[in-house]
């Protein structure tokens, strides 16, 4: 093949100078048939191989790895016979060439066997759809560095997220995401589309065929959205949102962020999403505000009060007022020990309650086997036994807690906690569960 400087010379020296074709190939050192081109101006071809190339090492054992490769169809997926693989088969066989030219031929033979993905384009009426999906992140929570679960819903037609941050993945926490998404919309997206996650579906045995858990199939029934769910190892059905979990965990969460709680952090992740309404996306003309603005009326409204996202079970109080709870000890008022209650698990928080009455909230915690007491549960039994010195740093505790809690016009414990008088642990008990009954649910109760 002459370069383009080459076939300019060529074509010179036979319009212009006069030459002959025999004259030119005989100067130039080029044969008559690349001087006719040159000449006719015929535009370059690309090199072709006519006939296969010679391999006398491995062409003896192209049949038996052109046999391996076809078998991989067959294969489960992840036990498909790889290039290592079948250099290793063959080299037992007695190939002596080198792993790459194995590799290389694999290469060629996927690309000529296998067709190319093609996708189309999609569009969405306001309101139609929406997508969820998990990803995660690296956060500072009270100085502890650790991995956040990151939730994203995705609405299809205004590219409008939501973003909230939670321990981990499980259903309580993956419907308390769709509720706050829901509220943040403030409507219902008519179908959401989801991966195969664990919280919301069970793969079947054939692999496809999928069955959804029936406190999932209770959540859409109370929102009444249609659920739709992408084909296995199909990400591109809901790119969007693939591509949303990302942009979110690059622009929202860069730097680390440092915070105190979890609700600091969702406040944040929330301010990020109000900013990102200003955006344009590319090669659309407003922003998406002003999209939503238009997708707003076409969502389902909201009922008129909002799912209640935890999961119910029931314990019993041990001797110690205790129930365990995912290897976690909870304590409640020991006046109720011994006794059977509903434990409610919500995402950040765990109530205790007896019927509907609540005793107790506690923080929940995802680590295994601690203990969260609350000292005020055990007042009564301090007051019964107030100068055992065993239990003297329980009563400091107490005193301490009580302290910080107790309106300014009633009479504060000083020292040691004291006895049964007037001026005791009960007075203060009582008033302190007054103030607290007064400002709400508590943490206590008689």
């Amino acid at each position: 093949m002459i370069t383009v400087e080459e076939r300019e010379t060529i074509r010179r020296a036979y319009y212009l100078e006069g030459k002959s074709k025999r004259q030119i190939a005989r100067e130039h050192n080029h044969s008559r048939k690349t001087v006719d081109k040159a000449v006719d101006n015929r535009p370059p071809q690309p090199y072709r191989l006519t006939r296969s190339k010679p391999s006398p090492v491995f062409g003896a054992y192209r049949e038996r790895a052109d046999a391996l490769l076809a078998e991989n169809a067959r294969l489960p997926q992840k036990q498909q016979y790889t290039g290592h693989k079948i250099y290793e088969i063959l080299q037992a066989e007695g190939y002596q060439g080198s792993e790459a030219r194995v590799r290389l031929h694999m290469t060629q033979w996927n690309k000529n066997h296998t067709a190319p993905a093609l996708f189309l384009p999609l569009e969405f009426e306001p309101g139609q759809d929406a997508q969820v999906d998990w990803g995660e992140a690296i956060a500072i929570i009270g100085g502890v560095k650790q991995t956040v679960q990151v939730f994203v819903m995705w609405l299809s037609y205004s590219r409008r997220r939501f973003v909230m941050a939670f321990p981990s993945q499980k259903q309580e926490s993956f419907f308390y995401g769709h509720v706050r998404a829901f509220e943040y919309f403030g409507g219902v997206p008519w179908r959401m589309s989801y991966d195969n996650l664990s919280t919301a579906v069970r793969l079947m045995a054939e692999g496809k065929v999928r069955r959804e858990h029936r406190q999932f199939i209770a959540f859409r029934s109370y929102y009444l959205f249609e659920s739709h769910f992408c084909q296995p190892a199909a990400g591109w059905e809901k790119g969007g949102v693939e591509a949303s979990v990302g942009f979110s965990r690059r622009n929202f969460l860069v730097p680390i962020p440092d915070v105190t709680s979890f609700e600091e952090l969702n406040l944040q992740l929330l301010q990020a999403c109000l900013k990102d309404d200003q955006r344009r996306v590319s090669r659309q003309t407003e922003t998406i505000g002003e999209m939503w603005e238009r997708e707003h009326p076409a969502l389902r409204s909201l009922p008129p009060y909002a799912y209640d996202c935890c999961v119910t079970t029931t314990a019993r109080l041990n001797g110690y007022s205790l129930i365990v709870y995912e290897t976690n000890r909870y304590s409640a008022p020991v006046n109720r020990a011994r006794r059977d209650v509903i434990i409610k698990a919500y995402p950040f928080h765990l109530d205790i309650l007896d019927g509907t009455t609540l005793l107790a909230r506690h923080p929940r915690s995802y680590a295994r086997e601690q203990d969260l007491f609350e000292p005020l549960h055990y007042l009564p039994l301090l007051e019964q036994r107030p100068g055992d010195a065993r239990l003297r740093q329980a009563h400091a505790t107490v005193a301490q807690r009580l302290a910080g809690e107790l309106p300014s016009d009633v009479t504060r414990p000083t020292g040691e906690v004291a006895g049964r008088g007037a001026r005791g642990p009960g007075v203060c008990a009582r008033a302190a569960l007054a103030r607290r009954a007064s400002c709400g649910p508590g943490a206590t109760g008689d």
